[in-house]
């Protein structure tokens, strides 16, 4: 998940010679936490994500994300984490890799009082994606994908696309994956792309998949032998 539309100016600053920081507020939606502000940091290779697509997130998943176990994958700010546990989610496990956003995602889960809801991972999303276990219960999860402009490259889809695959995969019948992405994205190098909804926010997309149980096929009959 990238960072929100600004609720607040920035304020820009410096965390390196060519790559501009700012501190910015954005504020959860709906449910428990509803109004609660969120801080972030903010630079040019984060991908906002307007709040009309966050609201659009989750009136799609709807009454999927009670009692589910909600995973934010590039969770940057972690906004969509914390509002899926806002909205009654059993529990938020958010992916980031970056130190500076995982401290800021750490002191708002405290802030907020949903330590026994919510937890950081400081890891690279990639490595994550292939060492994934899912809960232990069976139920199903969902999976909400944002990556950073760069993951979005041409170079890094081939990547990207393994992630996408080894989450399916693994994930339990029912589950439902969320993509964030851009109108360049090679939709059609999607796992079974035609199963796929695809909404246009702008240059935003939302594409959703439902990981459907498969037939089971009965046991072949058994050749008769002899006469």
């Amino acid at each position: 998940m990238a960072t929100e539309k600004p609720d607040k100016p920035v304020k820009p600053g410096h965390i390196g010679k060519d790559e501009t920081v700012g501190r910015s507020e954005v504020r959860i939606v709906a449910g428990s936490l509803r109004g609660r502000k969120v801080t972030c940091f903010v630079h040019p290779g984060m991908r906002p994500t307007p709040q009309a697509v966050r609201e659009s997130l989750f009136s799609i998943l709807g009454n999927a994300v009670p009692g589910r176990v909600f995973y934010d994958i590039f969770a940057g700010t972690g906004v969509c984490g914390l509002e899926a546990i806002s909205r009654g989610a059993t529990r938020a496990n958010l992916i980031e890799k970056d130190p500076k956003h995982a401290t800021e995602i750490v002191k708002h889960i405290d802030r907020f009082g949903i330590a026994a809801k919510a937890s950081v991972l400081r890891a690279d999303a990639y490595r994550w994606a292939e060492r994934w276990i899912p809960p232990l219960d069976g139920g199903p999860v969902n999976l909400f994908i944002s990556p950073p402009f760069g993951d979005l490259a041409p170079e890094h889809i081939v990547p990207f696309m393994k992630l996408v695959v080894d989450l399916l995969a693994k994930a339990p019948d029912e589950s439902v994956m969320a993509l964030q992405t851009e109108e360049t994205f090679p939709f059609d190098q999607l796992p079974e792309p035609a199963a796929w909804d695809v909404r246009r926010y702008g240059r935003n997309y939302l594409a959703f998949y439902v990981k459907e149980a498969k037939p089971v096929e009965p046991p072949a009959e058994p050749t008769p032998v002899g006469p």
